[in-house]
């Protein structure tokens, strides 16, 4: 059996499906979770990451594990699960981890308990989400507009069902044990131009502006750390060599190219109309 964290968000709700899919035997964990919010046959168990022991219950019985950041307590988070027996953990980690050293300190705590947890592990440090884009929704839906700042700094964004179906590879085969693999898109594009792609998928103008990062720091608070919006603002508006060049992880893992920004797009066009 395999339990997913973070099961309601854009990689974990992909990875529950890419499991189930294939014939595997899921606990699906967030916060808040009903049985309506996953596949039929899939247990769904509520757990809060940053209390440890609620975890408990999803794990019986678990042989692997996919393990988001949250929380204070990895190294508690860890014990729970080798005390349930659990063989595997594939973690949900951050690219800044690699390139920005003490920009993302809850991520680099997470990769440093995780491995030296005594556990077998892989590291899956993802680049910025695709799904990022969804910040834009509501704009779009009503204005047909879209703000992000440095308009014309280029990224490989990911595709979330990308990173699910790596994460699906590491927990159920062999041969990724202590392997680090950092996930990317296949091709660096600016705001400006994603959304212009968002446009292509949707038939219509999205005219886009430009943030200052001011203003993009105050947005990303409401949901962001203050160290980790400083850190993604950093990394948005100047990228390390390594942050702007596509990896080639996604299509060795896969053995198939990662999906370009647009088809993400088009796959999620009626969110934004």
């Amino acid at each position: 059996m395999i339990v997913v964290t973070g099961a309601t968000g854009n990689v974990g709700r992909a990875l529950v499906a890419e499991l189930t899919e294939a014939g595997e035997t899921v606990t699906a964990v967030a916060r808040h979770i009903g049985g309506d919010a996953v596949p039929p046959g899939v247990r769904a168990v509520s757990a809060d990451l940053g209390k440890p022991e609620s975890l408990a219950p999803a794990l019986a019985g678990a042989k692997s594990l996919f393990l988001l950041v949250a929380g204070e307590n990895p190294e508690g988070l860890l014990h729970t699960a080798a005390a349930a027996g659990v063989t595997k953990v594939v973690l949900l980690s951050s690219q800044g981890v690699g390139t920005r050293p003490g920009a993302y300190p809850q991520a680099t705590a997470f990769e440093t308990a995780v491995a030296g947890s005594g556990l077998p592990f892989t590291v899956l440090r993802s680049g910025g989400l695709a799904s990022n884009a969804l910040a834009w929704a509501e704009p779009v839906r009503r204005h047909r507009t879209a703000a992000a700042p440095f308009a014309d700094v280029a990224l490989p964004f990911v595709d979330p069902a990308d990173v699910a179906a790596v994460a699906a590879v590491a927990l159920r085969e062999d041969g990724h044990t202590g392997a680090t693999y950092t996930l990317t898109g296949p091709e660096p594009l600016t705001p400006r131009q994603r959304a212009a792609a968002l446009a292509e998928a949707l038939g219509e103008p999205v005219t886009f502006t430009e943030q200052s990062p001011e203003e993009a720091r105050t947005q990303m608070l409401a949901f962001m750390p203050p160290a980790v919006a400083d850190g993604t603002l950093a990394i948005l508006g100047t990228p390390t060599p390594q942050e702007r060049t596509p990896t080639g992880d996604v299509a060795r893992l896969l053995g198939r190219p990662a999906t370009p920004f647009a088809a993400w797009a088009a796959r999620n066009a009626a969110a934004f109309r």
